[in-house]
């Protein structure tokens, strides 16, 4: 009986907060799709964006964000600059170089331009046929992230 009490106190004891995004890759979501229709939250950012940062280390590590996202998004965090080529909706995109040791990603184009020009960190959301339905582009702190899930109905 005292090890059972013991025991107790111990897992109460654990801090709460072991949550985590499941994170998702774009060649992934047609085979996810087919187990269960979500949208995607493809958040694209860079190394040198700070607001990037922030939101990397604070609003996606609010454990009501993780659990929003979770239980009904699937989600992409995709590095504007990486340099893999990907296929995603039946297309090809590269990497695109525009100087010496700078350059975007075509598939982060794609999915971060509005009004003709990406500003980073962007938070795209596509619906089941991988078409766009939300884009916002600047830093989100979790309590209006929360907000943004709860109206993508």
């Amino acid at each position: 009986m005292r090890n059972f009490i013991w025991l107790v106190i111990f897992i109460l004891a654990i801090p709460k907060g072991f949550s985590q995004l499941q994170l998702s890759k774009f060649e992934e979501i047609d085979s996810l799709q087919k187990v269960e229709k979500r949208k995607v939250i493809v958040f694209i950012h860079t190394n040198w964006c700070k607001y990037c940062t922030v939101m990397q280390s604070k609003t996606f590590k609010n454990e009501i964000v993780q659990n929003e996202i979770n239980e009904r998004f699937y989600f992409i965090s995709f590095d504007a600059e990486e340099k893999q080529k990907i296929v995603f909706n039946k297309n090809t995109f590269v990497y695109k170089p525009n100087g010496d040791n700078s350059g975007i990603h075509e598939l982060a184009i794609e999915l971060g331009t509005i009004n003709n020009q990406i500003n980073y960190p962007v938070l795209c959301v596509l619906n089941d046929k991988n078409e766009i339905v939300f884009q916002h582009n600047s830093y989100l702190n979790a309590k209006q992230l929360i907000k943004i899930l709860k109206s993508i109905k």
